[in-house]
């Protein structure tokens, strides 16, 4: 997997920053990538001292797009509740 990969993969050097958290061509979401590469090796402080990274995705319509770690959508799996216990 080169998600995680210390050099960019070729394929990252057509990206575009992408305004919305989806594929500005489909608007296709992460989930939907076909690949998927975090420039780990940049991050970016912000002003409440927390780091973000760039995520670059290559969606299946083929489009390649980027989008700061900040601006991804909470995850379905933390808006559920856990179930009760016995």
């Amino acid at each position: 997997m080169e998600a995680f990969s210390p050099v960019p993969p070729q394929w990252t050097t057509s990206a575009t920053h992408a305004v919305e958290f989806c594929c500005p061509k489909c608007r296709g979401s992460a989930m939907e990538a076909e690949r998927v590469w975090i420039n780990r090796r940049s991050p970016v402080m912000t002003e409440d001292y927390r780091r973000k990274w760039q995520e670059f995705y290559q969606c299946q319509c083929g489009s390649v797009w980027w989008a700061w770690s900040s601006d991804r959508p909470p995850s379905d799996l933390a808006k559920r509740e856990n179930p009760p216990t016995s």
